[in-house]
């Protein structure tokens, strides 16, 4: 391990050597306008929670990039799927960059260690679905994140994420491409010849009001009406904040 490297591996002069790349996609390519982050609590265990698509973790990058952009102290630890873990060529870049394979222990035991955390209930299914239905929220299933964030006394911070839809517009699967690329689901679309290259859409990233919640370490089994209540305020947060964000942006393209 670097001694640049934390425990999770995170490395700040990794990260600064990236930072000229992701400016031109965040400035020029994105055109990314972020608002909110300014609510983000800068200390004490907070978790993003973001709506999802595409098969590579843009919206996460944007989303760090975006409280960089906004003079916040923390840099967000990305719960990222283990397929970006299992490619030699992206998950040395998802780690350095503050990616942690996506799974309940490691999310707690960030959050228990006061991090800032950004995960992505939806999980591969955000990435799955039809273009038809891009930025409808897909079901939050058991609310895993919200029992978390009151196992551990995590802030909520609902974030809104628009962009990423059109970028990777999916109209069908390449499967042979995916597999080559290690099992990873990647879009059939036009006019975009090459599915694993996002298209220049406009992105917004809103963060919104922070969801304070109370620590209860039983919270995993005891009390399942508060955790899906708690999943399901936040679920419907964030699904008016992304049509919100919709009516803001200035055109997808």
């Amino acid at each position: 391990m670097s001694e640049r490297e934390d425990s999770w591996g995170f490395d700040p002069g990794y990260a600064r050597r990236a930072a000229p790349l992701l400016d031109v996609l965040y400035d020029h390519y994105w055109r990314v306008t972020a608002t909110g982050a300014a609510d983000v609590p800068t200390d004490g265990p907070v978790m993003l929670v973001a709506n999802h698509a595409g098969p590579l973790p843009w919206d996460a990058a944007l989303i760090a990039a975006a409280l960089q952009r906004a003079g916040h102290p923390r840099r967000p630890r990305l719960l990222v799927a283990d397929g970006a873990f299992e490619l030699p060529w992206l998950s040395i870049a998802a780690r350095r960059l503050g990616g942690v394979p996506d799974t309940t222990e490691n999310a707690e035991r960030l959050l228990a260690d006061g991090h800032l955390v950004c995960l992505f209930p939806e999980g591969a299914r955000g990435a799955r679905k039809p273009y038809e239905r891009r930025y409808r929220l897909e079901d939050f299933g058991p609310g895993e994140f919200a029992e978390i964030a009151l196992r551990t006394g995590a802030t909520i911070v609902p974030t809104a994420v628009v962009g990423s839809e059109e970028s990777y517009p999916r109209l069908g699967a390449v499967p042979v491409v995916g597999r080559a690329l290690g099992g990873l689901s990647l879009p059939r679309r036009l006019p975009n010849p090459l599915a694993a290259v996002p298209l220049p859409a406009r992105w917004r990233i809103d963060f919104g009001a922070p969801v304070a919640t109370t620590r209860d370490a039983g919270a995993a089994g005891a009390d399942r009406t508060a955790v899906l209540e708690l999943s399901d305020e936040v679920r419907d947060r964030l699904q008016q904040a992304i049509y919100d964000t919709l009516v803001k942006r200035e055109g997808a393209y």
